[in-house]
Parts: structure tokens; C-alpha cells; sequence
């Protein structure tokens, strides 16, 4: 059953604004789609079957060193790209590394040819905050797994895989040159701008996108490192995509800050932290589960972020 929390006060004080977002959520819950990308200025990387995914990993608070971290990945489940299934895991502490992505990727892939009836010949991996000491690391350990989840479903299917890490936490900003150029009160860069020169690494594939337009305060473009392409795309049209895909987010009618597969990965992780705390509540033992490691049931804190399979194929996170 789909569901839909709303505070008193926004029931009680209500705008049209606030309909308008509460009617998004429900209708992606309810299987709608929202908006999708004009077809004739999509990407050519739509031209065949292509999913897209999103993963990312939440840590417990710091100085808190046995709660576990979750870990989640969201694939794309059609052609716009609009719908988004999720798979979500608990593991250890502080663990960077999604150590089941093997198994998760294998399961969205799974309902991405349940769904569409097709194998993607191309996996767009957007992966979000990944510390920029790790990413040799994580991309080693990242990109076997995505090939081995292939390799289990079939054993001769490789498709193309491009894995990109999606990074916020930076302190670079953008102004505009032309004063004429600025946008809003606080004078930000227009959204789309994109740098690939000077101030990125000379010989790697990065790339700095200001996706969103800002409301209040200064705009913080979001940073993109490509690690590895089969696809072998341009620049440009991997800039391009990347831009596109942030006009997808179902929750608001604006391009957001970072591509929605990664955004909802975020998601994801985070709405299982609340399952997480709701089922140590249940306990009856406030911040443990009785168990075998470090006072918790490896079981039971894997258990407690699962949600019904039902639910699984629905974007129950937006």
C-alpha cells in the first residue's frame, strides 16, 4: 500500500505550492510518471537499451562505531528515463565500498528486462560521495562487481559500462565574468554551465555542471570524475546526459543539483536509516539489537531495511 506522510502544519497552512509537490509524490507512488525528456533532444545514447543506475553508502554518526552503514542502488526501469527501482543492504561500519553490488546490481538488472523486456547494452553508473583519496580503490573493487553481476546473468553479456562519481562536497565556485550574465538576486552562473578546462585535472576525465538554478546563496556546481568508459562517449555528450538526467527528478518540476539516479540513491539510503532506528525502537532496547555482533543479529539489521518485494518495483522513496 502506497502512503504518503504529511505534517499537521502543513495541513492546517496549506499553499498551492505545497499541493502542487504533495501531488507529485503520490502520483510517482501511485506508478505515474511526472515528466519525461522530449524525445527529439534526447541523448543518442537512447537509441538502445540503456539503464541507469545510482548507488551510494550513509555512515552512522560519528563517534557511533557499531551501527552499520547502508548502502543503496537505484536502476532505471524504462526508456524516458522516469521509473526507478531500489535495492538497499546493511554493512559493516564506515565500509566505503559497497561490498554487495554485485547482488544488487544482478537484481536491478533482473526487473530492468521484467519491465522492458530488454537487456541494456549499456550501464550508466552514477556513484555518489565517494572520498577523492578512494576512488582508485572503489572503482577496482566497483567495476568487477558490476561485471560479475553480468557475467552470473549471462555468461558472454558485457555491455558497455561508463562509471562516474558524483561529488558535492567541494569548495569550488563559479561566477559569471558578464555581469549581464548573472541570474537572480545572488548573481549565480546560469544552470547548464559547464567547465572542462583550467581548473580540472589535466590528463583525467572530469568536469565541473552547475545543473540547478539557485534560489538563495551561491550556486555549487557539482563535481564529476569518469573513471571508466566502454561507451566511449565525447565530452559533450556526456555532459549533455548528465544535464538532461537532472531534469528528471519526480519530486519537483526544476533540474536539481545532481543526475536523479544518484539523487535517489541518496534517498534510499537515508530512508533506511530511519528503518534502521524504527526497528531498534521496537526492540524494546533503545540503540541495540540483541544479536552476535557487537550486540547486534547481522539477521535482524538486514532484515530491518528490506521492504516488501512488492514494493521494491515502486518508487516507494519519493
Amino acid at each position: 500500500m502506497a502512503t504518503q506522510c504529511v505534517q499537521v502544519k502543513n495541513v492546517v497552512k496549506t499553499s498551492p505550492q505545497t499541493l502542487s509537490n504533495l501531488c507529485l509524490k503520490i502520483n510517482v507512488k501511485l506508478g505515474g510518471i511526472n515528466n519525461i525528456l522530449v524525445p527529439h533532444q534526447r541523448s543518442a545514447v537512447f537509441q538502445q537499451p540503456v539503464i541507469f543506475l545510482g548507488a551510494d553508502v550513509t555512515h552512522p554518526p560519528a563517534g557511533d562505531g557499531k551501527k552499520p552503514s547502508i548502502t543503496a542502488v537505484v536502476g532505471s526501469m524504462d526508456a524516458h528515463p522516469s521509473r526507478y527501482c531500489a535495492t538497499v543492504r546493511v554493512q559493516r561500519p564506515r565500509q566505503e565500498i559497497i561490498e554487495d553490488l554485485s547482488y544488487m546490481v544482478r537484481e536491478l538488472l533482473i526487473q530492468f528486462y521484467k519491465s522492458t523486456r530488454f537487456k541494456p547494452t549499456r550501464i550508466i553508473f552514477y556513484r555518489d560521495g565517494v572520498p577523492e583519496g578512494q576512488l582508485p580503490q572503489i572503482l577496482h573493487y566497483e567495476l568487477l562487481a558490476i561485471r560479475d553481476a553480468c557475467i552470473k546473468l549471462e555468461k558472454d553479456y558485457q555491455p558497455g559500462i561508463t562509471y562516474i562519481v558524483v561529488q558535492k562536497r567541494h569548495h569550488t565556485r563559479l561566477f559569471c565574468a558578464d555581469k549581464n550574465e548573472r541570474i537572480g538576486k545572488s548573481g549565480n552562473i546560469p544552470a547548464g554551465t559547464t567547465v572542462d578546462t583550467n581548473i580540472t585535472h589535466p590528463f583525467e576525465f572530469d568536469f565541473y555542471l552547475c545543473s540547478h538554478a539557485g534560489i538563495q546563496g551561491t550556486s555549487r556546481p557539482s563535481h564529476y570524475y569518469v573513471l571508466w568508459d566502454d561507451n566511449r562517449f565525447t565530452a559533450d555528450e556526456l555532459q549533455i546526459l548528465t544535464y538532461q538526467l537532472c531534469h528528471t527528478y519526480v519530486r519537483c518540476t526544476r533540474s536539481v543539483s545532481i543526475p536523479a539516479p544518484a539523487y535517489y540513491a541518496r534517498l534510499v539510503a537515508f530512508r533506511a536509516r530511519y528503518h534502521l532506528v524504527d526497528k531498534e525502537h521496537d526492540s524494546g532496547e533503545g540503540s541495540h539489537i540483541s544479536g552476535q555482533s557487537n550486540g547486534r543479529d547481522p539477521q535482524a539489521l538486514a532484515k530491518a531495511v528490506q521492504v516488501h518485494q512488492d514494493t521494491l518495483r515502486t518508487m516507494y522513496f519519493a
